[in-house]
């Protein structure tokens, strides 16, 4: 079931790359980010994220959504805002260290006393999120960098879902991994929001959107160009909305 919004984005922009976009995702739902190569899709979620400063705009997030200022990662994931990279190996993980620790990354606090880090919960932390995203690996302290794709991805969503973020950011989430993997994480993004989560997927596979999301919203030239309901979308309309902002 979807709820109220969780997060709102009133007029963000950077520069030439994102410009006066505005939307909302709502609890429970899964909103969807198409667009060409280019369209500013990433950027808009380093935005949010706060990987990247902008220029102009407003994010809100809570329940009920509140102004909050995002200068930084640091800032977002303090209000509930995670990011799934889409270089899950060069951005999201440390592929030479354990599951345990790239888990514990962003939840230093539960695993750590007196500014030491303890290794026993480091490594339940991990297993319990290991259990809960069925990740395949001999256990907590295989390095990351040996895992597949799929369970690379596995790793850090469950970083993020140990610190129980409420608004998740997705990056391409599927790319390089293998069609059973997909089915995973597609099925972990519907546990999550029926969680009462809010989630944007951004991706480059229209067939990915259209099976998963419950609205997608199209940008083009950094432009949010449409934002089209379930019952409202077709493959021609989502990419006639993707050309709209090349189009003179």
């Amino acid at each position: 079931r979807i709820g109220a919004p969780l997060l709102k984005v009133q007029g963000l922009g950077r520069g030439d790359v994102v410009h006066d976009v505005s939307f909302e995702v709502r609890e429970g739902e899964i909103l969807g980010v198409s667009g060409l190569i280019g369209a500013g899709r990433t950027e808009l979620m380093r935005l949010i994220y706060g990987a990247d400063r902008a220029d102009s705009g407003t994010i809100a997030v809570g329940r009920p959504p509140t102004p909050v200022h995002i200068g930084s990662p640091a800032d977002a994931v303090r209000h509930g805002i995670a990011l799934i990279t889409e270089d899950r190996k060069g951005e999201g993980l440390l592929l030479p260290h354990s599951i345990a620790a790239n888990v514990s990354l962003g939840n230093i606090g539960s695993v750590a006393r007196w500014g030491f880090i303890d290794a026993r919960r480091e490594q339940a932390l991990a297993r319990t999120q290991m259990d809960a995203l069925r990740v395949r690996a001999s256990g907590p302290t295989q390095p990351v960098g040996e895992l597949s794709g799929g369970n690379e991805q596995k790793v850090v969503i469950g970083r993020w879902l140990a610190r129980e973020a409420d608004v998740l950011l997705f990056d391409e989430p599927t790319r390089g991994i293998d069609v059973g993997a997909k089915f995973d994480i597609y099925g972990l993004m519907g546990a999550l929001a029926r969680e009462g989560r809010a989630l944007v997927v951004v991706s480059s596979d229209l067939r990915e959107l259209m099976l998963i999301c419950d609205r997608i919203a199209v940008m083009s030239a950094g432009r949010l160009t449409g934002v089209f309901e379930r019952d409202e979308w077709s493959q021609d309309a989502l990419l006639a909305a993707a050309f709209a902002g090349h189009m003179k």
